[in-house]
């Protein structure tokens, strides 16, 4: 009998330290704080999901001021945990070929892998690997690779993967099972930044998009161990056949340690989802205590004034009525486009703003490294667009409630759109499909199916991502430079008092409220 033991993360997003950067107060786990936790021997792996460099002010400011600091701080966090092998995540591709070389690299120097097999390099730089085998103290071998979910294509801007063909998840994890088996593994492993595509309970088909693949990577291929992420969703533990998976929480706040024991050639697992104190080794890295007070100082820094507090709104509610903070979005994006709509979504938290807004506040209330896409839309695709937005209602006891297709698998408030340039009701008594009762400019104009008119939305929705594949065909006319929160940063600073634009005009029906009036800005 011989034994494995395995750590691993994934969807980490920048938390390097139990820091919350809201101000509100203090928060466990990071990074940093697992590493305090983690108890290696010969026999010990450390592996890493992807969606790393995303997340965080820290990592935001970092990347803004690279050049004038000598060390990569997530990097160094993760050479702390003494990581063995890790892939790539979606967004860790966001921002360019140099940023992900330099990351890459910086974990190269500490032994540290980059295992992606559905990654082709075309620059050459950043010495991805397909698989490796570890070679264990007890004398197992286990073989390990890592695959991207392929809709990194769909999502990313074009200039970011010039230098890089991502290629189908599946056959490269298909083609690599065999490599690893053929190298005599013990146990095969893969990682993979993806998540389920079916509700595990009931087998219930979530979507049939390419994102997420894990059951069928489960289901058709036979790994030891299935590692997944993506989806931010604790899996403490599913089987496929032979295959254990199991997939952790985001934010490092939880991380795994599997246990995995061989007897007679067949393999078992156990896997703690443990939560991550907040006790970590301040000096652990030269110089991050210095590069975190200068992103303190820098998200204090105070940009501008609204002529009243905004306070937290509710995510039912703001859907329902309308959300202040959406409009001023939409007010941003439209002022800097020039375009006849625009539409936004919120975080999965309740977000509000004081009335003195620092960077701090912005961050807070749009954590998205998102830039602006126009598009041209017809009346037709707004009105699908905004039957997407309807199927976030559900009715129960004549009341509305937030629905399960928001909310499982995974918490998606996000994928809610609030739209700025027009008047529209929905009738949530109506069936899916049927319930965009009104659409009209908020002049009372019409908006006819053929109208063409265009339309500013984040890259996120601009990829049809989250049911929204009618935005996606539409012809892209610009895409934008500025992330949004520069676009908010810039805005807020230039306007000495900011009061939310009476942009919008939204009504919805339901059996208890037959006569609720148009709800816009106060």
């Amino acid at each position: 009998m011989k034994n494995v033991k395995i750590y691993y993360t994934s969807d980490i997003h920048g938390n390097l330290m139990p820091v919350d950067y809201t101000g509100i107060g203090r928060k466990k786990g990071g990074l940093l704080c697992i590493a305090e936790e983690m108890e290696h021997d010969g026999n010990t792996l450390v592996l890493d999901g992807g969606d790393s460099l995303q997340g965080t002010p820290l990592v935001a400011y970092y990347l803004e001021h690279r050049d004038e600091t000598d060390f990569h701080p997530v990097a160094e966090a993760f050479a702390a945990m003494g990581l063995s092998a890790f892939t790539l995540g979606n967004h860790d591709f966001n921002f360019g070929y140099e940023a992900l070389c330099e990351y890459v690299q910086a974990l190269k120097k500490h032994g540290a892998l980059c295992l992606c097999a559905n990654v082709k390099d075309k620059g050459g730089r950043l010495g991805l690997l397909p698989w490796h085998v570890f070679e264990l103290e007890n004398g197992l071998r286990v073989g390990v690779t890592g695959i991207v979910t392929d809709f990194v294509n769909v999502w990313e801007k074009p200039e970011h993967l010039e230098l890089l063909e991502i290629t189908d998840a599946f056959e490269a994890a298909e083609k690599n099972l065999q490599i690893l088996k053929d190298q005599g593994c013990d146990m095969t492993v893969c990682i993979y930044h993806g998540g389920y595509e079916r509700e595990l309970s009931s087998g219930k088909l979530l979507s049939e998009s390419r994102e997420n693949r894990a059951c069928l990577l489960g289901e058709k291929l036979d790994y030891d161990l299935l590692l997944t992420g993506h989806q931010h969703m604790a899996v403490e533990g599913t089987e496929f056949g032979k295959t254990f998976s199991c997939q952790p929480p985001d934010k490092a706040d939880r991380y795994f340690l599997i246990r995995g024991e061989q007897q007679s050639g067949s393999w078992s697992f156990h896997a703690d989802l443990v939560s991550a104190g907040d006790s970590w080794d301040k000096e652990k890295i030269p110089g991050l205590p210095e590069l975190e007070e200068k992103t303190q100082r820098w998200l204090d820094e105070k940009i501008g004034n609204f002529d009243k507090v905004l306070p937290p709104e509710g995510k039912l509610e703001a859907a329902l009525y309308g959300s202040r903070v959406a409009a001023l979005i939409n007010q941003v994006q439209m002022e800097k486009y020039g375009t006849d709509f625009s539409c936004t979504s919120l975080t999965n938290d309740p977000i509000g703003f004081p009335e003195q807004v620092s960077i701090r506040d912005v961050y807070t209330a749009y954590p998205f490294a998102n830039v602006c896409v126009v598009k041209e839309v017809t009346g037709k695709t707004l009105r699908q667009a905004l039957e997407r937005c309807a199927s976030y209602f559900d009715l129960k006891d004549g009341k509305p409630v937030v629905s399960d297709r928001f909310l499982k698998p995974k918490v998606e408030h996000y994928n809610y759109d609030f739209y700025a340039g027009l008047d529209y009701a929905f009738d949530i008594r109506k069936p899916l499909g049927e319930r965009v009762v009104k659409l009209q400019r908020l002049d009372g104009t019409p908006v006819g199916p053929e109208d063409r008119y265009t339309l500013v939305c984040s890259d996120y929705r601009a990829s049809g991502t989250g049911g929204y594949e009618m935005i996606r065909d539409c012809p892209v006319l610009f895409t934008g430079a500025d992330n949004t929160q520069d676009l908010l940063v810039d805005y807020i600073r230039s306007h000495k008092s900011i009061h939310p634009a009476d942009n919008y005009r939204i009504q919805v029906y339901t059996e208890a409220q037959m006569d609720l009036p148009p709800q816009g800005q106060d």
